[in-house]
């Protein structure tokens, strides 16, 4: 890997660690996805749902804790391969990973310019339709999803320790209004509902935990921020544990009192948590709790843009993408180059272009990265048995991950594996271009790719 004189300030600490984690993986989903898993998968059961996806996805964030325990350097699975597989491996992840985290930020700034756009037409404040949609979905641009993206780039820019503290402000909302559904829920569980428990059978159950997997996706944003985080051979497993343990109790407890308190199968809908409040006369928590998935998409994207651009600095740090992404400012210790260009990419994304098929190729490029980050588990382990790991899982917890990455990939739809397998062939496309163009230079950076 070729050295960088600039480095990140190192002021992150565990609560800032968890926080990001959390604010990455409590997103809408557990305000959506849950209604959905139980209204046409699992029933009440979705609760058993969970604790299985919890599970599996355990059996990646243990990988990562292990990794992140004995290899320096941001980049997450990125760097992972380039440490295990080289460079055309760590390539093709980190193109992945682009993809993932770029598109994904896209979705979630849309997604949030919805929510915001209900919030502004229930106030007495409605945009015109032409402002709230791309060109090809009959509008002129989509005002709302460019402005939050604008806005939490700022937020950015001023440092990842200020900006930390702003998403642990965030993160507290959002905890402090699953918590106030929490709270509410339990004076009006009806154990009634919970019957039968199995409406769709184990196989549903299974299901279930297929669709709920996607609603853990996020904590691997943590050891992105390996380089800016104090003892982070230490800190960063812990925090991913921390992170994870938080994240299942809370999809956990929010599922048995969502199915408590309304039957299972009227929460088929676009805001299955407000609608079960709102039917039990309780408006003005539901309003808290719409605010509340507000709050949520805000800091996933905000993790989702963070993740991008530490990704695309140590890809840039190794000479995979132009030196202008691993600049520092020297006063605030971030891409602020970086920041900006990837600001203006997803904005533009956001803005003007339909990215509703785009949503399942975000979940395969993830569980790629999964499947890749327990085989370099495996790898290191061979390679380098020696080497020390103050964080150590057993083996078997890498070969499962990707048994169970591997199972759900196979399981996803065939135009997701053609637009997944087509955006591969690009990067590799652009790679040995990039390397015939430097072989062929004569200039002295000719020698700083290599297959």
């Amino acid at each position: 890997m070729t050295s960088n004189p600039q480095q990140f300030k190192r002021c992150l600490n565990v609560p800032d660690l968890v926080f990001l984690g959390i604010g990455a993986v409590i997103g809408s989903g557990i305000f959506i996805v849950t209604g959905i898993a139980t209204a046409t998968k699992a029933g009440p059961a979705v609760m058993i749902s969970f604790i299985i996806a919890g599970m599996a996805s355990l059996l990646t964030a243990l990988a990562y804790a292990e990794l992140s325990s004995s290899i320096d350097g941001c980049g997450g699975a990125y760097n992972y391969a380039y440490q295990c597989f080289g460079k055309f491996t760590a390539w093709i992840i980190g193109w992945i990973l682009l993809f993932e985290y770029g598109i994904g930020a896209a979705l979630l700034s849309i997604g949030w310019s919805g929510y915001m756009t209900n919030i502004l037409t229930n106030i007495g404040i409605p945009l015109s339709p032409a402002l709230l949609h791309a060109p090809n979905e009959g509008g002129i641009i989509n005002l709302p999803a460019i402005f939050v993206v604008l806005l939490l780039t700022s937020i950015l820019l001023l440092g990842t320790k200020k900006s930390a503290r702003f998403n642990a402000l965030l993160v507290t909302l959002k905890l402090a209004t699953i918590g106030l559904f929490v709270g509410v829920a339990s004076f009006h569980v009806n154990p009634h509902n919970w019957t039968p428990f199995l409406p769709f059978g184990w196989l549903g159950v299974m299901q279930g935990a297929a669709l709920t997997f996607n609603a853990f996706i996020g904590f691997d944003v943590i050891v992105l921020a390996s380089e800016e985080t104090n003892n982070p051979k230490r800190n960063i497993p812990l925090a991913i544990l921390l992170a994870f343990v938080i994240c299942v109790c809370i999809y956990i407890a929010v599922a048995a009192l969502l199915t408590g308190i309304v039957p299972y199968y009227t929460l088929n809908n676009a805001s299955p948590v407000s609608s079960a409040l709102l039917s039990l006369h309780l408006p003005w928590v539901a309003s808290i709790i719409g605010a509340g998935a507000i709050i949520s998409i805000t800091t996933v994207l905000l993790a989702f843009l963070y993740g991008l651009t530490r990704i695309s600095f140590a890809m840039s740090r190794d000479g995979l993408l132009p030196t202008l992404f691993s600049s520092l400012s020297t006063k605030k210790g971030v891409p602020t180059k970086n920041l900006f260009i990837s600001a203006i990419i997803i904005a533009l994304l956001a803005g003007f272009v339909p990215l509703n098929s785009a949503v399942k190729l975000v979940n395969i490029g993830t569980l790629m990265a999964f499947v890749l980050v327990c085989a370099c588990v495996i790898t290191l382990r061979i390679k380098q048995p020696h080497r020390p790991r103050p964080f150590k899982a057993p083996l078997i917890i890498s070969v499962l991950g990707i048994l169970f990455c591997s199972y759900l990939m196979i399981n996803l739809p065939l135009d997701t594996w053609i637009r997944f397998l087509s955006w591969l062939a690009l990067g590799i496309a652009i790679y040995y271009i990039r390397l015939y163009k430097t072989a062929t230079s004569v200039t002295p950076m000719t020698a700083d790719i290599n297959a």
